[in-house]
């Protein structure tokens, strides 16, 4: 008997079976290989055909930094003051600064001279007198108003009422004070006497022009 040898034509069926299921298998997992390799990598064939997913970095035009209002500004001023804190203060005074405090007859020019005096102001006064803020304007954000007074251990301090005026500007990326003015309530009170002396001043510069020349 002549058994019949067989052909790979018999096998055909399975063969085409195991080779269509190996081959889709192999199909997935590179295509899967190829998709991780692209979302890791942001490229690949697989890039174009779904969504890519990148991790986003800050930019610096996505950074913002907020500005202290002008108030705000002059408020902190006032803190280091009653703090006896000049270190919390330098930043807040611009390097050419002008400060004129009219009880004194020249004004204080450049940072280190405010800083100086303030030092001298603390250096001569008891840290129980305290600045307190009565009022202060609050919508400008170029220029500032204050009233205050001081106050001795949280009481009214004699002849110490005030006003004071800062303009201030943004001086890299910070607010700084460029000018301050401060008017201080007078312990002599002339009431009706200074009307007088304004007119009798008055009267000298409309008789004598040239007087006004020298003022």
């Amino acid at each position: 008997m002549i058994r019949s040898i067989p052909t790979v034509a018999s096998y055909l069926p399975h063969l085409q079976k195991d080779y269509f299921q190996t081959s889709a298998t192999a199909a997935v997992s590179t295509s899967h290989t190829i998709s991780l390799a692209s979302l890791s990598a942001g490229t690949g064939a697989a890039a174009t055909s779904g969504p890519v997913f990148r991790r986003s970095s800050p930019t610096a035009a996505s950074i913002t930094v907020e500005l202290d209002s002008a108030a705000t500004t002059v408020r902190k001023f006032y803190d280091g003051i009653n703090r006896r804190d000049l270190a919390s203060m330098e930043d807040l005074i611009a390097l050419n600064c002008v400060y004129e405090d009219l009880i004194f007859s020249h004004p204080f020019s450049g940072r280190k001279a405010i800083l100086d005096f303030f030092k001298q102001f603390s250096d001569s006064i008891s840290g129980d007198l305290q600045f307190a803020i009565d009022d202060i304007s609050e919508e400008d954000t170029s220029a500032v108003g204050v009233t205050w007074h001081l106050e001795w251990k949280g009481k009214p301090f004699p002849f110490s009422r005030g006003c004071s005026f800062y303009r201030l500007d943004v001086i890299n990326g910070q607010r700084q004070i460029v000018f301050g003015r401060d008017a201080v309530e007078p312990a002599i009170k002339p009431g009706e006497t200074a009307l007088v002396v304004i007119r009798g001043v008055t009267w000298l510069l409309q008789s004598f022009p040239f007087l006004g020349e020298r003022l």
